[in-house]
């Protein structure tokens, strides 16, 4: 015969300590199915604008049959040997970046430094420079990119001095910049603040033990 068996629960605030470990664990490993990326992704597109590199894209196929269109930022993280963010798209000098980066974002001496570089370069090339960027192989990592560097002179000029490396260390330092801010979300997101935070503002409840029940 059917029988009613009565469980008493509590919520992450009410548990032991090493209950709430357990506690927090389930939810780190279940809780992250989303695009929790995104936000980190739509602000590293910002400034991609800003320095002038136009990110490609690439359609792929949704659910219900149709296609969207997908940015191509990849990455892999956070705790293996080979981790790190890579993207594809093109450079070429933009306007007021020095200043629009700055505004943008105006703790971050990274992102100037990125800038200035970039700068230096162009302005010593009469701000001809044009960069691609191309991901290959299966790890996303800055060192993944395939970076070509050319000049687009009218009279067939080369780049002056050592200025191609520069443009190549400066776009694989940015990649290294976007795959430090996923690593910080992600740790901001799974810290035991937020993790609590969120438990509870679902309503989730947990046995003596920190098991999630119901």
């Amino acid at each position: 015969m059917p029988e009613v068996i009565e469980t008493l629960v509590y919520r992450i605030d009410e548990l032991s300590e090493s209950a709430k470990e357990k506690a927090r664990s389930w939810h780190r490993e279940s809780a992250f199915d989303y695009d929790w990326h995104e936000t980190v992704y739509d602000d590293f597109e910002t400034i991609c604008v800003i320095l002038g590199i136009r990110l490609k894209s690439r359609s792929r196929r949704t659910a219900g049959g149709g296609s969207s269109s997908k940015t191509c930022i990849w990455f892999s993280g956070f705790w293996s040997q080979g981790d790190g963010a890579c993207f594809e798209g093109y450079y070429r000098y933009e306007r007021d970046c020095i200043r629009r980066i700055r505004t943008h974002a105006p703790l971050d001496k990274e992102l100037h430094r990125i800038a200035d570089a970039l700068q230096q370069v162009q302005r010593r090339n009469f701000y001809q420079i044009q960069a691609e960027t191309t991901h290959r192989g299966r790890y996303h990592h800055a060192y993944s990119m395939d970076i070509s560097v050319e000049r687009d002179s009218p009279k067939y000029q080369d780049l002056s001095g050592d200025d191609e490396p520069i443009v190549v260390e400066a776009l694989r330092d940015l990649a290294h910049w976007l795959y430090r801010q996923l690593e910080q979300e992600y740790e901001h997101l799974t810290s035991n603040e937020e993790v609590d935070e969120a438990l509870l503002a679902n309503g989730y409840t947990f046995t003596e033990g920190g098991r999630h029940f119901g």
